[in-house]
C-alpha cells in the first residue's frame, strides 16, 4: 500500500502544469486515489531558461527533458509528464514512455494581427515561429513572408505578437485548447497542406524500465490508439534523424486495428519537399513509420539533406 505521494516531474509553464494536472486527474479516476496522493514537482530545464536562440543552435529537444530525466533515473521522481513532440527519439538508458493520454487536436493554429488567414497576410508580412517545420511550411506556401524566430511559453509568444513584434504567429491548437484559449486562433490550419509535427497534441508519461509497481499504475491511463499513432510518427522521425534541426512533419490516424500515416520532409527554405503515405496494422506502427522514413529518404536522395546540416 502506497502511503507517500507519487512524485510527478514536469516543467513549470502553464501548459506543462495543465498537462500534469490532466495526468493526475486521470490517475485519480482510474485508481480511486485522492489528490493528496500526488505531488507535482516543477523543474526548470535549459530549454526553458534559454529563450533568445533557436533550439537548433543550443542542442535540440533534449534541452526540455534532461533535468527531469536525471531525477527520474536517480529515483527522486516516480514518473514525468511531457509533451510527446518535445521528446527526443532516443531516451536515456533505463527510461521509456509508459503511457500516452488520449490525443488532442493535432492541427496548428494561426494567430494573425494583419490578417485572419495565413494566405491573406500582406506581402512581406512578418511571421514569428520557433519551429523549423512551421518556418519551412510557411515559406513553402508564402515565400514572400519574413519569418523570424519566436520562442518562449504560449503566453510569452502571444504577448510578443500583441506588442507588434510580428504580424502573426503559429501555435499548437492542442496547447491553446488545454489552456482554455479557444478565442485566440484566427485560423485552424488544414493538416494535409500544413501537416503537424510528429507526436503533436499527445501527452506522454515517462518512467523507469523495471519499475513494475509504477508502470502498472500508469498502464491504466495508456490510450492504445494514441500510442500506436505516436509510435509510428516517432519511428518516422528517428529514421530521418529528426531533431529541432530538421523540418519534418508527420501524423498517423488509427481506426480500430488500421493505421494511416502521412509524412513530409522539407528543405528549411520550403522550396523543396517530399511527401509519403502508408498504411497497415496498428500493431506494426513502429515498423510502418521506420519504413516510411527509409522510403522518403531514398526518394529525396542524399543531396536533399545537405541543406539540413
Amino acid at each position: 500500500m502506497q502511503t507517500k505521494p507519487f512524485r510527478i516531474g514536469t516543467r513549470g509553464s502553464p501548459l506543462a502544469l495543465a498537462q500534469a494536472h490532466e495526468t493526475r486527474s486521470r490517475l485519480m479516476a482510474a485508481h480511486g486515489l485522492s489528490e493528496a496522493m500526488f505531488e507535482i514537482v516543477v523543474l526548470s530545464t535549459k530549454g526553458d531558461r534559454i529563450t533568445d536562440r533557436s533550439l537548433a543552435l543550443i542542442g535540440g529537444k533534449g534541452l526540455f527533458t534532461e533535468e527531469i530525466e536525471a531525477q527520474l533515473i536517480s529515483g527522486e521522481l516516480d514518473f514525468a509528464v511531457h509533451s510527446s513532440k518535445d521528446m527526443p527519439t532516443k531516451l536515456p538508458d533505463g527510461l521509456y514512455l509508459s503511457a500516452f493520454l488520449p490525443r488532442e487536436d493535432v492541427r496548428d493554429a494561426f494567430i494573425g494581427r494583419a490578417a485572419k488567414r495565413l494566405l491573406d497576410l500582406p506581402q512581406g508580412a512578418t511571421v514569428g515561429s520557433a519551429s523549423l517545420r512551421r518556418q519551412a511550411l510557411i515559406r513553402r506556401l508564402r515565400p514572400d513572408l519574413n519569418v523570424i524566430v519566436f520562442r518562449g511559453q504560449v503566453e510569452t509568444r502571444l504577448a510578443k505578437l500583441a506588442e507588434g513584434q510580428a504580424d502573426a504567429t503559429l501555435l499548437a491548437y492542442a496547447g491553446l485548447k488545454r489552456l482554455g484559449k479557444l478565442d485566440v486562433p484566427t485560423e485552424i490550419l488544414d493538416p494535409v497542406s500544413f501537416p503537424p509535427a510528429p507526436a503533436q497534441g499527445a501527452i506522454c508519461v515517462e518512467s523507469r524500465l523495471g519499475d513494475d509497481r509504477m508502470n502498472s499504475l500508469l498502464a491504466a491511463i495508456d490510450d492504445r490508439a494514441t500510442r500506436a499513432a505516436v509510435t509510428c510518427e516517432r519511428g518516422f522521425l528517428a529514421t530521418l534523424d529528426g531533431s529541432c534541426r530538421t523540418p519534418i512533419a508527420g501524423y498517423a490516424t488509427v481506426e480500430g486495428e488500421h493505421l494511416q500515416f502521412r509524412g513530409m520532409i522539407l528543405t528549411p527554405d520550403g522550396s523543396q519537399y517530399h511527401e509519403i503515405e502508408t498504411s497497415g496494422p496498428a500493431g506494426d506502427a513502429g515498423r510502418l513509420g521506420e519504413e516510411a522514413g527509409q522510403t522518403i529518404r531514398g526518394k529525396a536522395g542524399a543531396d536533399f539533406f545537405e541543406s539540413w546540416g
